[in-house]
């Protein structure tokens, strides 16, 4: 890992990190980046694999597998929702290539950007790259090109922390500081720096927790909405109570309000409806779909109020059948 830091403090101005590459490798073909230099970290076997620690939680190398998370058998009993999140994302194959760093990292996307370099060219390119005003909203000097990874979220609602190397040495951040909320500059990541673990805290363990996504294909498409919700129960009532939204604004986000709304409540359908709306509100999603922003601010409230009674639903299955507390 040392090697690989020094080339990225040597090469930092032309160079690209290539993990499992299933964004780079497009976005290269699209000529959105024409590095001299790729970086590959695939054979870094530190970055790699689950690791429990006993009293601390658990740290997952950024070079993990998507699919690896997913299968996880520790990581779907004790840490649910985000092994639901890494089932979704794109296809069986792309997630056996995709890393769970990669997937934090992963560039936002607008339909004015994700395109070839003759089509930007014809539209005068974008304020993400080349460009001097946003398509999205027009006369607005800020990018809102949509963050649409799918772990995120999930990893909010745990209270995730993620470690960062540079030549300087280590340093962690909760994700929840990462992102910028600028679709351009969309993450706290310097060119020269390596996200290298990400630390689920042992307080997060075994809440249960649920993902909801909206995409026009099953199989294969990035999030077009995404609600990621977990919480505990104790005498029937919501403990570290967090909903975490996607693909709808420019960073994945904490909707911050529905804590202090769950904890302490029983779940029932009026609560949820509460949540759902509180999540829509928080939502921004602007026309870079073939789903209108109305239809996919729409969704964010109805996954909200499913991920939230469906969770509800099995802690009743788990209790063998004990009502939660009204």
């Amino acid at each position: 890992m040392q090697g690989a830091v020094a080339y990225l403090a040597q090469y930092a101005e032309n160079v690209r990190v290539l993990a499992g590459g299933t964004d780079l490798i497009p976005s290269m073909r699209h000529r959105l980046f024409e590095p001299s230099y790729i970086l590959d970290l695939s054979r870094i076997e530190e970055l790699k694999g689950i690791r429990v620690q006993p009293s601390e939680g658990v740290e997952i190398g950024a070079l993990t597998t998507v699919a690896a998370v997913e299968h996880s058998a520790y990581l779907r009993r004790h840490y649910p929702v985000l092994s639901q999140a890494a089932s979704t994302v794109a296809s069986p194959v792309l997630r056996n290539m995709g890393t769970i760093g990669g997937n934090i990292c992963l560039d936002t996307r607008c339909l004015w950007y994700n395109q070839s370099l003759a089509w930007r060219k014809a539209c005068d390119f974008c304020l993400k790259r080349n460009g001097e005003f946003c398509h999205v909203a027009p006369g607005g000097k800020k990018c809102w090109a949509a963050f649409s990874g799918d772990i995120p979220p999930a990893l909010l609602c745990l209270d995730a922390e993620i470690e960062i190397a540079s030549a300087s040495g280590l340093r962690q951040i909760p994700l929840r500081e990462f992102y910028t909320g600028n679709g351009d500059k969309y993450h706290k990541l310097e060119r020269s720096e390596l996200i290298t673990r990400v630390m689920l805290p042992e307080a997060s363990a075994d809440c249960i927790g649920a993902y909801r996504k909206l995409r026009i294909r099953g199989s294969i498409d990035f999030p077009l909405a995404g609600v990621a919700v977990a919480f505990n129960v104790g005498d029937g009532r919501m403990t570290q109570a967090r909903v975490a939204i996607t693909a709808v604004n420019p960073a994945p986000m904490l909707v911050k309000a529905a804590t202090p709304m769950m904890e302490g409540q029983s779940v029932h359908e009026e609560l949820a409806n509460a949540v759902g709306d509180l999540a829509a509100r928080t939502a921004k999603p602007l026309s870079t779909s073939g789903l209108t922003p109305e239809y996919r601010r729409e969704m964010i409230r109805v996954f909200t109020k499913r991920a939230i009674l469906g969770a509800s639903s099995e802690i009743i299955q788990n209790c063998q059948g004990t009502p939660l507390a009204t």
